[in-house]
């Protein structure tokens, strides 16, 4: 009986070690360098975001501002990147006349001087409108950018031709598979080497199109981002990879990481070696992903010397502590 227990034991313990070495990132390498950092909207007003619901108009919830960019700007975007961003994240709505507007909201109204849902109207009709009329930080005294942006909601291929060789990720806003099909046919007219600086994110139903039809796209859905860290909190101490975490952008949450086998350089190798790009956020409280990296206090909580990704609000403020921004 005691050598039963004894080799029991032994074996137990020989199991745990294979566990601890397969998954330590003491043993893993580290890749060393300055994380890679993604602007969420690029350059943007900040707004309250206490009691927020899906039609809450955060241009009318504006905090007094300290600079004068607009999100999904090309100007935003431009400023994002010499901020230090390495990503900008950018919002678009298909239009009647067969473009992609990159707009965030699903109606113009909050922000602009016209009405209705945004891929109801045409890119011409987009185009005349003045994208700073609703910001207001004083409950509607006084509307600081009004009259200063009109004409600045670019299109998708105004991105493209601007940003030629940086990295962009973009949101579908909808559940619409059509209008992931239609994406993934403006995506397959680039070079292939173009596609690969591109990542897609958002509704299932388009997200899933895009990456059935442009597989050398990385990709994101809500589902996809459970299916991945689930199954990988689940059985990814053995090494197999969740399908749902290959050629993906992998969201992760700053409150989930360590519960993440081999966080975070033997995580952060095995995504690596699975062709996907991970993005640590703020922490998951039960509601959307929307938090990011965006005080001197989260970016500390990530482990010494991290060089994965990170989603932030506030680009400058983050690329100065991580030291890619201007001094």
């Amino acid at each position: 009986m005691g050598t039963k227990l004894r080799l029991g034991a032994a074996i137990s313990i020989a199991v745990v070690a294979g566990i601890y070495i397969n998954n330590t990132s003491l043993l893993a390498p580290h890749r060393g360098g300055k994380p890679a950092l993604l602007a969420h909207r690029g350059m943007a007003q900040r707004f309250d975001e206490r009691d927020l619901k899906n039609d809450t108009c955060t241009a009318a919830r504006m905090l007094p501002p300290s600079h004068d960019y607009l999100e999904n700007t090309l100007r935003s975007m431009r400023a994002s990147f010499e901020a230090g961003a390495d990503v900008v994240e950018l919002d678009v709505h298909p239009t009647t006349d067969g473009e992609f507007a990159v707009f965030h909201d699903w109606t113009v109204d909050c922000r602009t001087d016209g009405h209705g849902v945004t891929r109801e109207q045409s890119m011409a009709k987009l185009k005349t409108l003045d994208i700073g009329y609703g910001y207001t930080a004083d409950a509607g005294k006084t509307f600081p950018f009004r009259g200063k942006a009109v004409g600045m909601m670019p299109t998708l291929s105004e991105v493209f031709a601007t940003f030629r060789d940086r990295q962009l990720l973009i949101n579908v806003k909808s559940r619409d598979a059509a209008e992931g099909e239609k994406l993934a046919a403006v995506l397959n007219a680039l070079p292939a080497a173009r596609r690969q600086t591109i990542m897609v994110y958002g509704g299932d139903e388009p997200v899933d199109m895009v990456r059935r039809l442009t597989p050398d796209v990385r990709t994101i859905s809500r589902a996809a981002i459970r299916s991945c860290l689930i199954g990988y909190i689940g059985y990814g101490w053995t090494g197999l990879m969740p399908a749902a975490c290959n050629n993906a952008m992998v969201l992760v949450p700053i409150n989930v990481a360590p519960w993440l086998w081999g966080w975070p350089d033997r995580f952060l190798d095995r995504m690596t070696g699975a062709n996907s790009a991970v993005f640590v956020l703020g922490p998951y409280s039960g509601g959307e992903f929307s938090t990011g990296i965006d005080t001197p206090e989260l970016l500390a909580r990530l482990p010494q010397g991290y060089s994965g990704g990170i989603w932030t609000n506030e680009i400058e403020a983050i690329a100065r502590i991580a030291g890619k921004g201007k001094d």
